[in-house]
């Protein structure tokens, strides 16, 4: 596994990172929105195991390959399953030259001044340990802040730091994602105290601690480009947060050096009733969409 050759893609390259990790609750929805019902499955295998075939169905369409798409992002099953006999880590690596991530949290704590933090993650040095020797190159992990209130925002920055300071030390490039709900009351001053606590934190990384950021669309472009411009930032993805594809990439594009790092806007208008033509032309052109407004 070349890390170094890894690192320079996600870092330089033109091209977004596909977010392939809706996971529990959000399956079902993910699975609903590409054409399965409910009905068509029973338990949580069985629902695992249908939105296999639906990642495996866009990971192997010719459209989805390391020319225009840098990396992806895995849930824990997803990662432990395999695309035409291979790891799915090692598949997109080998076969895509899609550099693969893991998604780590265990979902969101309750609101606490205005903000959630993430829950507890007991397993998470076995789960790093795993994902490296299954040739995972970073990981995701995502809290959300739902208004401009500086004790939840700091809370949410300094937790996200702290775990991914561990997941540097295991040898991994963490993407801190601490999310400013786009239907925040007071979301520009939300992002305002946001910038701060970043920037605070990512002045106390070693020179050798690289992190990634995965960061709400602002609104004010450019906002976040002391972040892009840091020399611990190996890049800033932006997450579509329920945005329509055409609004996230129209903000995407007014924010240079940012790259998305979409999923629900990535899956948009793809069915399992679609033919593989049918399927392979609308995800080759949501692709090409997202690819035009991550470089600018």
């Amino acid at each position: 596994m070349t890390s170094q050759e890894q690192l320079k893609k996600v870092a330089n390259a033109d091209g977004f990172i596909a977010a392939l990790d809706q996971s529990g609750g959000s399956t079902p929805k993910a699975l609903a929105n590409y054409g399965v019902a409910e009905s068509e499955y029973s338990g949580d295998d069985a629902m695992y195991a249908k939105v296999h075939e639906m990642r495996t169905r866009i990971i192997t369409s010719p459209a989805f390959n390391g020319e225009r798409i840098l990396g992806a992002i895995l849930f824990e099953n997803t990662m432990d399953r395999e695309i035409e006999g291979k790891g799915t880590a090692a598949f997109l690596w080998e076969n895509k030259q899609v550099v693969p991530f893991l998604k780590v949290d265990k979902g969101l704590a309750d609101v606490v001044n205005d903000a959630q933090i993430m829950k507890p993650m007991p397993d998470l040095d076995a789960l790093l340990a795993r994902g490296k020797a299954k040739g995972i190159f970073g990981t995701k992990m995502r809290s959300v802040i739902k208004d401009a209130n500086e004790a939840g925002v700091r809370a949410v920055v300094e937790q996200q730091f702290e775990i991914g300071r561990r997941i540097v030390a295991a040898g991994l490039v963490p993407i801190i994602e601490p999310e400013v709900d786009i239907h925040s009351p007071n979301k520009a001053k939300a992002e305002t105290l946001l910038k701060a606590a970043m920037l605070t934190e990512l002045n106390k990384l070693g020179p050798d601690e690289k992190v990634m950021l995965k960061l709400t669309l602002p609104e004010v472009d450019n906002f976040y480009k002391e972040c892009i411009d840091h020399p611990n930032v190996v890049r800033v993805v932006a997450l579509s947060g329920g945005y329509s594809r055409e609004e996230a990439n129209a903000r995407l594009t007014r924010n240079n050096g940012m790259v998305a790092s979409f999923s629900r806007a990535l899956s948009e208008g793809l069915s399992a009733q679609q033919s593989d033509d049918e399927f392979n032309t609308m995800i080759d052109n949501s692709i090409q969409t997202i690819f035009e407004a991550s470089k600018t």
